[in-house]
């Protein structure tokens, strides 16, 4: 098989070449994926032996295939299928969709174009979540899991609530749990609120699924936390499309919150969050005793690099400077954009040697960095560094107040250099 990744790769079959050209097209323009066409059975046995598919999408009636034939040979080569299809015959369509199809779609107009569009963009989504699957029956666990696998999430699957509690601390990026209510040691109400303790509604989505016909359950698992209530047995389409909807749901709360918390231009931290997670990080620290640097970082003669080269010149150097501070520390540090040219990073877990070792290295990496403004200008720009081991006994707004002054020491002392408290 050729080397190509599967996320770039789209096959279309359909004996209508001018709608098959037009879905081509029209993904290709929206998704920047590569897309191609076969007009028969034969032709796409060809493709398939050349190529793995990101998707495969199906049409039902082919010259040589006209009675769906198509869609048993794609699935038994392991691709994913979403079916195109005239028909609106329920029956055939609810034959279809009970085999391991993603969806059934109605070749209707541009609206369902768009419809396919949207879907693509929603798997390629899903390739960044985990979910978590808990229920005490393997046989429905593995139905769960085939089906999540199939919308290209990562599945995680677990028999009751105490596994998906322990599942949570050990892989703390899952962003959906989908829990049964029946269940032994911690049935799936208990799971939900204990999860919520820890997890808000902007951080992990929780999916009910129960068989259990007291109408009370369901507003129990809304009211105790849980985003969505599916009561068993649901069609798969009922369960892709309510899935699909928590995940983009969460996403869309992420998003919102990244722009209230992230500086636009950086996509650091911004002040406001800044303090917001220090604060909790303060009260951790009164009882762990973990020490932690502050350092206030400013770009040398900014102004001139303005006036200079301009204002979209400034904007880049402060990326460049962004990038390199995100680059030299850890996640679990903090690096903020104050504002303008002003920036503060908190080294969390360290001692002034090892602080002082990591900011030399910025400060040096910074300096030896070329910005090409254009094929014939290049700039260099330079970094002074203020910086504290933050006191126990003082708050962290002293801290700062310390690192600005170490920082002011730095400027008059010739710039480009670290200076830290004694």
């Amino acid at each position: 098989m050729a080397e190509q990744e599967i996320q770039d790769r789209i096959l279309i079959v359909d004996d209508n070449k001018t709608l098959a050209k037009l879905i081509s097209k029209k993904i290709e323009n929206a998704l920047e994926m590569k897309v191609d066409v076969a007009y028969s059975l034969t032709e796409a046995k060809l493709f398939l032996a050349r190529y793995n598919y990101f998707i495969t999408l199906l049409d039902i009636n082919l010259p040589d295939a006209p009675n769906g034939e198509i869609v048993d040979y794609v699935l038994a080569k392991k691709h994913r299928v979403i079916v195109l299809s005239g028909n609106i015959d329920k029956e055939f369509r609810a034959k279809m969709l009970k085999k391991s199809i993603i969806d059934y779609v109605n070749k209707g107009g541009s609206g369902d174009i768009d419809y396919i569009i949207q879907i693509l963009e929603r798997l390629r989504k899903n390739q960044n979540h985990k979910v978590l699957v808990v229920d005490d029956s393997m046989v429905f666990r593995k139905q769960m899991q085939g089906m999540l696998e199939n919308m290209f999430f990562e599945v995680i699957t677990v028999a009751h609530g105490e596994e998906a509690l322990g599942m949570l601390q050990a892989k703390p990026d899952i962003s959906l749990v989908l829990t049964d209510y029946n269940m032994p040691v911690m049935d799936g109400l208990e799971l939900t609120y204990e999860i919520r303790k820890t997890y808000s509604k902007d951080e992990l989505c929780i999916v009910a699924l129960s068989g259990n016909e007291d109408e009370e359950i369901s507003a129990l698992f809304l009211k105790h936390g849980a985003n969505d209530y599916i009561k068993k047995p649901f069609s798969k389409e009922e369960f892709s499309v309510r899935v699909n909807n928590s995940i983009e749901a969460l996403e869309n709360i992420q998003t919102i919150m990244n722009y209230a918390n992230r500086d636009y231009l950086t996509g650091l931290y911004n002040r406001r969050y800044f303090y917001k997670a220090m604060s909790e990080y303060e009260e951790d620290v009164k009882e762990t005793g973990e020490k932690f640097a502050v350092a206030m970082i400013d770009i040398d003669h900014f102004k001139n690099v303005n006036d200079t080269y301009g204002h979209d010149v400034g904007d880049r150097v402060i990326v460049t400077l962004a990038d390199i501070l995100r680059s030299s520390t850890s996640p679990r540090d903090v690096v903020a954009r104050f504002g303008g040219e002003e920036f503060c990073v908190v080294l969390k877990n360290i001692n002034r040697y090892s602080a002082e070792d990591i900011l030399e290295r910025i400060r040096s990496e910074v300096e030896s960095y070329t910005l090409t403004v254009d094929k014939d200008k290049h700039l260099k720009f330079t970094i002074s560094i203020g910086a504290v081991i933050h006191n126990e006994e003082e708050t962290l707004e002293d801290s700062i107040n310390e690192a600005d002054m170490m920082l002011y020491k730095a400027k008059n002392g010739g710039r480009n250099q670290v200076v830290f408290q004694a």
